[in-house]
């Protein structure tokens, strides 16, 4: 009995040992023990490691993939459309507007950096804090990045209180948009306090540049809602498809005619003092039912758009800019261009001249159990993918609304589309050099 209870006290005691020296092994590879895994804050310095990880230098990156942060308005309003981006909404939990000023000094100055290719900031040397950048985009181009800051109703007044004493500064303009025929908003993707639009020709770059916003605003912002997007890479002067086949923007003004921008996006003396130079940009992710969609006859497609698929123009005309002849009738005297077609009811000549500068990523958020609306009726997994719409403009109350309350009700292609999501945000001018975006507001 004796012998038995020694040879086990051996075994349990070689056991031990044989553990032990597992969890020095894993130590010595890299890998914390469950002792030294709960917080991180436990570990031993490591100077001579940090010493050997030398700070990278900047990198130089060719002009023609930088856009310049400061300048008279924000980037990403008038810039050709980068191929990806990344919006975000955050709701502010900063206590108070000082709190407030802070935090957009700090995402103005970390802007600059990342805007011309630099981390978000300084990475330091000291390896027991947490580094000024998450670096899975250094040594990367920015690939013409640019941010692009919103401001929503829930900054100027919130559930009745005015937080940040900004409730007299809100614009006429920036009213809440009314509720539309047929849209199905998730609570969860509509509305917020700021937005954030990252725009980039590389998808992780833009990813990265909201990640870092996110972490310097803890304490004082949490997101609300984020969505990707992309466009086809499109030569440069051509309109970029939807995933609909179907190019998306024709009819919009001209980007490099300062008059037309004046007249149709850029806030003017009509607005406030801090808004001038800035325009109003509303959003809406619209799910599209592409299943639906591609079971449709081309000629029915082209209908629904009141354009040709494949040449963009309009069913009046031979090229995409052709001006749309609305008086057309075919030989039994209907309108050539359908009544209800998207590109007539979208049409500035059937809204009292009015135009709004769309900026539309689409995006694809994998598989959502769907109940279609249509014969018949199939129920199953469907793609959740469609439309990031945006558009700017000098009023919504003149352009989206007017023009969206009249698509809501009589659009065709209504059948095909979803909106489940919402929010209007008012984008301040740009920020001049040591200045923040929204200075002229807050102070």
């Amino acid at each position: 009995m004796k012998k038995s209870l020694f040879i086990i006290s051996i075994k349990m005691a070689v056991c031990v040992l044989f553990l032990q020296s597992l969890c020095r092994a894993d130590t010595d590879n890299g890998y914390a023990s469950p002792a030294t895994a709960v917080t991180g804050q436990d570990l031993p310095p490591q100077a001579s490691i940090s010493e050997q990880d030398a700070v990278p230098e900047v990198s130089n990156f060719p002009a023609s993939e930088i856009e310049p942060f400061y300048g008279s308005h924000q980037g990403g309003i008038l810039t050709p459309m980068q191929t990806y981006t990344c919006f975000a909404v955050f709701d502010l939990t900063a206590k108070n507007r000082k709190e407030v000023i802070a935090l957009f000094k700090s995402w103005t100055q970390s802007v600059a950096r990342m805007t011309s290719g630099q981390p978000a900031q300084d990475l330091g040397q000291d390896a027991q804090q947490p580094p000024g950048d998450s670096g899975d985009v250094l040594d990367i181009s920015p690939g013409r990045l640019t941010i692009t800051f919103g401001f929503g109703p829930g900054l100027f007044i919130k559930d009745g209180k005015d937080r940040y004493g900004l409730a007299g500064r809100r614009p006429a303009a920036l009213a809440d948009l009314p509720r539309f025929p047929g849209e199905q908003l998730i609570e969860s993707h509509t509305g917020g306090d700021v937005s954030i639009q990252a725009c980039s020709d590389d998808a992780e770059v833009a990813l990265h540049a909201v990640r870092q916003l996110t972490r310097l605003a803890d304490g004082l912002a949490t997101l609300r809602w984020e969505q990707n997007g992309f466009v086809p890479k499109t030569p440069a002067g051509q309109t970029p498809r939807n995933l609909m086949g179907f190019k998306d923007g024709t009819m919009n003004p001209k980007t490099d005619d300062p008059v037309a921008m004046d007249k149709f996006v850029w806030v003017g003396k009509e607005g406030p003092d801090w808004m001038r130079g800035g325009s109003y940009m509303v959003v809406r992710p619209i799910r599209i039912a592409l299943e639906h969609w591609d079971r449709m006859k081309k000629s029915f497609q082209e209908q629904t758009v009141g354009r040709k698929k494949y040449s963009g123009a309009p069913l009046t005309g031979q090229n995409e800019n052709d001006k749309l002849d609305l008086a057309a009738n075919d030989k039994d005297g209907n309108p050539v261009i359908p009544e209800n077609s998207h590109a007539r009811l979208g049409a500035p000549e059937e809204n009292n001249g009015a135009q709004m500068l769309r900026r539309a990523y689409s995006y694809d958020n994998n598989l959502v159990f769907t109940a279609e609306r249509w014969p018949p009726w199939r129920q199953g997994m469907e793609m959740d993918a469609g439309l990031l719409f945006q558009c700017y403009q000098k009023d919504p109350r003149k352009a989206f609304v007017p023009m969206f309350n009249k698509m809501s009700r009589f659009d065709m292609m209504n059948q095909f589309l979803t909106h489940v999501g919402s929010g209007i945000f008012a984008c301040p001018p740009g920020a001049q050099p040591g200045k923040y975006i929204g200075q002229e507001l807050f102070e």
